[in-house]
């Protein structure tokens, strides 16, 4: 079925790639994060193990919002992992489980990747009248600042 949302055919089609592309790192930075929640060890591992649960689960939801998003505009959402993988910007370690601080460190920098892709992708929307999904993208940005700026207070002396 044709939608008419008012944007402009390719430049909509152009927002439903972003959407699925942020999909991929949003669902690689979740599983990472459940993984980080599973395998952590240390002296901090009561703190950091309540803290990537609150985490993994914000980003259960981020990755539920965006591919709801994604669909509202038209898209077929990404729903594989070897989609995700394909797409993703995020790197993942299999077979190795860093260190408490390294799994911090990991994290505070795909948050900032995913930021900075975000804050790229909402120009990119709004140059193509896609008001909503430069909106969805924002929120979901200062959702994103704020996990990394809890993540820098973990890494700060």
């Amino acid at each position: 079925m044709k939608i008419n949302l008012g944007v402009q055919p390719k430049k909509l089609e152009e927002s439903q790639k972003l959407l699925n592309s942020l999909l991929a790192d949003e669902y690689i930075l979740y599983t990472k994060t459940l993984n980080y929640h599973w395998n952590v060890s240390g002296i901090r591992f009561n703190d950091l193990h309540l803290f990537f649960r609150v985490q993994y689960e914000a980003l259960f939801q981020i990755v539920d919002d965006v591919a709801e998003r994604a669909r509202t505009v038209g898209a077929k959402a990404f729903g594989t992992t070897e989609e995700f993988r394909k797409h993703s910007r995020l790197k993942e370690f299999p077979g190795k489980v860093p260190e408490a601080q390294s799994m911090i460190e990991n994290l505070f920098e795909d948050h900032q990747t995913v930021i900075r892709f975000l804050r790229k992708s909402i120009s990119t929307c709004e140059s193509y009248a896609d008001s909503g999904t430069a909106n969805f993208m924002t929120d979901l940005m200062e959702n994103h600042e704020k996990m990394a700026w809890m993540l820098r207070a973990f890494l700060e002396k």
